[in-house]
């Protein structure tokens, strides 16, 4: 497929999302409860993710405004809106524009006839007494063709024979029940990373997050398993001559999994993290640094994101383990791992549980289920990946079915 064809596919899925979102139901009997937020928030978190990935909801003027409503009926009180996807912000910045020449994505601005969709969020959702913290999905990660690598390609890192594209690696390898085969399956998507050793790139990321908390009426920012590095990468010529200097003239193992290797690059990225935390609680000191990362083991092995670390040293407020399974047993061995219990004992930690893609949706069956079982172990609450997937008209019950299926996960 040309490049031409795939901008065009893309225009006519977004398309089809808005429409499908304006065609679907308005209301439901099941929707007309008035919770008490404040109270709810005490509780338990109920989240969702918004994103502009196979989802129409930030595309349409009059979309915010009824999801929110939704979710606030419904009992939800916390939203995690995209703000960094794809190389491009969700929100009018001016360190993007300075870096690309655009201060927003701009298929989001055409849209949305130029209107700020995180500020539109922010006013909304303060109105309905629900949290936001805006998501920087991509991390350090870009598509092939980022407008930021063209830009700046001495910040991007690559692997020992100098590939910079990799796939994303499955996780738990060899589990059916992979997260990657919502995601990946049949077609793999190959990015490119950023440099998270880089000092330029720091200062870029960091520069985007506190724009975030100083422009906008946020109750924090949230990172994820992207804020890593694939464990393959660290050979450019910057990290190679960062780690000579601190290793007088040796050079990095060619082997990537070298356990003094990995630990050296992972603690740089939580040094990096402890920057950020800084910068972030100087300008908003009660602002909330929430991670939703993967597992520990899979984390640290895999994209060097030593979380567990970072809880221990206090600088998460929020974990939101993404637990994306199928089968109940795999679910919850994982709300039994020793990392995650360890941050129980520190911080509110909820379960991040998938509610399928627009395509396929997953039952309310098993969302149920799963729901259950983080209630039943007193997590501090869930949060659904994501909006598009929690009701519509290609869900396999009915959105009032659905709906109401929510409501009484949050009423019990």
């Amino acid at each position: 497929m040309t490049r031409f064809a795939r901008r065009w596919f893309n225009y006519l899925v977004c398309l089809a999302l808005v429409l499908s979102f304006i065609l679907s139901p308005l209301s439901s009997p099941f929707v007309s409860a008035k919770p008490n937020v404040s109270t709810a928030i005490k509780q338990e978190i109920r989240g969702v993710w918004l994103t502009n990935v196979g989802s129409g909801v930030l595309f349409t003027p009059w979309g915010i405004n009824r999801a929110l409503n939704q979710l606030s009926a419904l009992k939800f009180n916390t939203v995690y809106p995209v703000a960094w996807n794809r190389g491009y912000t969700f929100y009018s910045s001016n360190i993007a524009e300075r870096e690309i020449g655009l201060d927003s994505q701009s298929f989001l601005k055409f849209m949305r006839l130029g209107g700020d969709v995180l500020a539109t969020i922010t006013q909304l959702s303060t109105q309905k007494k629900l949290r936001v913290i805006p998501w920087f999905e991509y991390g350090f990660m870009l598509p092939p063709n980022s407008t930021l690598a063209k830009y700046h390609p001495d910040w991007l890192t690559v692997g020992r024979s100098g590939d910079k594209l990799i796939e994303e690696i499955p996780l738990d390898v060899g589990r059916k029940n992979s997260k990657q085969q919502f995601f990946t399956q049949p077609h793999v998507k190959k990015e490119i990373w950023l440099n998270p050793l880089h000092p330029k790139v720091q200062e870029f990321i960091k520069a985007l997050i506190v724009e975030v908390i100083t422009n906008y009426d946020v109750d924090g920012i949230q990172l994820d398993d992207h804020f890593g590095v694939p464990v393959k990468f660290g050979y450019d010529s910057f990290t190679i001559q960062l780690y000579q200097q601190e290793h007088k003239g040796k050079k990095p193992p060619s082997d990537p999994f070298n356990s003094e290797w990995m630990r050296w690059r992972a603690d740089k990225i939580t040094h990096f993290m402890q920057e950020i935390v800084k910068a972030v609680k100087a300008v908003k000191p009660n602002a909330k640094i929430s991670l939703s990362p993967n597992s520990q083991a899979f984390a640290y092995k895999y994209y060097l994101q030593d979380w567990e670390t970072w809880v221990n040293r206090g600088l998460v407020d929020e974990l939101v383990l993404q637990v994306y399974r199928n089968d109940i047993n795999s679910f919850q061995a994982e709300l039994k791992q020793p990392a995650l219990q360890n941050a129980r004992q520190k911080i509110p930690v909820a379960v991040g549980i998938f509610t399928g893609t627009w395509r396929t949706p997953i039952d309310i069956k098993q969302i149920k289920e799963q729901v259950e079982s983080v209630h039943e172990r007193n997590f501090d609450g869930v949060s659904f990946f994501y909006w598009e997937s929690l009701w519509g008209y290609i869900t396999p019950e009915s959105p009032q079915q659905r709906r109401k299926a929510f409501l009484e996960m949050f009423s019990a």
